[in-house]
């Protein structure tokens, strides 16, 4: 079958190419905002990329065009497609037809850790040696892929990140309903997607739709904090239901036990394993639990579970180095003493784009300098210079506003763009006073950041796009202004 893939580079349409490609498909696809590292997995598999959205597709004849949610009504192709009659379908129809059916999906949903918390239980079935197929809205490090078949065949696993957002512009259901998962992790649940959702109620009831898609024999995963979550399980829940972060006085309920980055994972009173890693936040140790518990259903031990995440090494984009440069400008990183690493300035990439993931990465990250500080840090050093790009259409709707000053409190400073979007980002972070700083260019962005970077400094990049290519300007601006710095008396 030869499938043309509309919005190709979008995470979830990337990894749906890249599946139908190993299952021996023809794939091509067109997408007019390309950056990795999807474009790069999409090249390196050799699928043909057509940049736009050109009427004269239609002659490429596919056995049916797949269109990804970007695909609006006035796209050019897609306009075309519905005069000619030809065949089409959406992302993940397509998906469950041709390449879930029959397989034990592990679905992992809610509003955030919906990639950390897939490519961790792919991870652990991986490790278990159950050859899991998954699709991740990212490339796990483990994998260097974002998505694979795995082992297939009836009641074979395989993981998907269910993503909440609406499946097509002819298909307004929640993509996660097309799955029918046999496990379900349902993480956590806010407001998101203000642009196709009203409000929390809304979104709610597409979670609602999820659960009752499961079997009775099938497990819902859930976060025991969430109250919103539990309205969705009061409105109807027919699966056994596995509760995740519960007080370790609840009989049933998986918690843990110690520092997010070494903690004891219990139920009830019983140790079930103990995991140790490098990953930050308490956020990570609750999507930890998450896996462990979905896990067991696709039979693999806690213990072993436990293990597997000891070795899990993390996420593309998810508090990811981008690189570092020496204090001085000058000695190569690995050349450094302990001191002057120290004082080399990091610059890191994460697609935190929601209030509350931004202030997540940023807690995670402070909450490590302060307990584990580099040999040869002194005062003033490890100050957190964040830099946002409010990208989503939830951002740019500027639903969320109001929550940027409790989203970005703990960094020492931060540095947003300021885009055509209505409403001003300066005035949304005047709470934050001086440590707030603000540029309509990401040339003029980068300029004020290298001005203000200082020895020791940890840049954190935050967007879920490409950001204009902003890490590598940082790298480029930054040894000339930390030469500067250190040239003064």
């Amino acid at each position: 079958m030869h499938l043309h893939i509309l919005g190709i580079c979008g995470t979830f349409m990337g990894g749906l190419a890249a599946l139908a490609h190993e299952a021996g498909h023809r794939v091509t696809g067109c997408d007019e905002a390309v950056y990795p590292p999807m474009s790069v997995q999409l090249r390196t598999l050799g699928i043909e990329l057509i940049e736009g959205y050109g009427a004269d597709q239609l002659r490429l004849a596919p056995d049916v065009f797949v269109v990804g949610n970007v695909v609006k009504r006035g796209n050019p192709l897609m306009e075309a497609l519905l005069d000619s009659g030809a065949r089409y379908t959406s992302g993940p129809q397509w998906l469950a037809e041709h390449l879930l059916h029959g397989r034990h999906v592990l679905a992992v949903a809610g509003t955030h850790g919906k990639t950390t918390t897939t490519a961790m239980l792919a991870w652990i079935l991986e490790c278990a040696g159950l050859a899991p197929g998954f699709l991740v809205g990212g490339v796990p490090l483990d994998f260097g892929i974002s998505a694979r078949l795995g082992t297939a065949g009836p009641g074979r696993p395989f993981v998907i990140e269910a993503d909440e957002y609406d499946t097509a512009l002819f298909d307004k259901r929640s993509k996660f309903v097309h799955y029918r998962p046999r496990t379900a992790i349902l993480n956590n649940l806010e407001l998101d997607h203000a642009d196709i959702f009203a409000d929390l109620a809304a979104i709610e009831t597409q979670f609602h739709h999820l659960v009752r898609t499961m079997p009775a024999s099938g497990l819902v995963v859930v976060n025991a904090r969430d109250t919103a979550l539990q309205r969705v399980l009061d409105r109807g829940c027919y699966s056994r239901v596995q509760r995740f972060g519960t007080r370790r006085e609840e009989p049933g309920g998986i918690t843990a036990r110690g520092e997010p980055q070494a903690f004891d994972v219990l139920r009830g009173s019983l140790k079930l394993g103990r995991v140790e890693w490098e990953l930050l936040g308490e956020h990570n140790q609750l999507n930890a639990l998450a896996a462990v518990a979905a896990a067991e259903a696709a039979g693999v031990e806690p213990l072993a579970a436990c293990a597997a995440l000891s070795r899990f090494a993390g996420v593309r984009r998810r508090l990811e180095l981008r690189g570092e440069v020496p204090a001085a400008g000058g000695a190569e990183a690995g050349s450094q003493s302990a001191g002057e690493a120290a004082r080399a300035v990091r610059v890191y990439d994460d697609f935190a784009h929601h209030p509350t993931a931004m202030r997540a990465t940023i807690g995670g990250l402070r909450r490590r300098l302060e307990k584990r500080p580099a040999a040869g840090a002194g005062p003033g050093l490890g100050r957190i210079l964040a830099v946002f790009e409010p990208r989503s259409n939830t951002m740019k709707l500027g639903t969320m506003k109001a929550q940027l000053p409790w989203a970005l409190e703990e960094a020492d400073l931060a540095f947003a763009l300021q885009g055509p979007w209505g409403w001003s980002v300066a005035e949304a972070l005047a709470p934050l006073g001086a440590a707030a700083r603000v540029a309509d260019s990401v040339p003029a962005l980068v300029q004020a950041v290298a001005a203000a970077a200082r020895p020791g400094d940890h840049i954190v990049v935050m967007s879920n796009g490409g950001f204009g290519g902003i890490h590598a300007q940082l790298l480029e601006a930054l040894p000339p202004s930390l030469a500067r710095l250190a040239a003064q008396p």
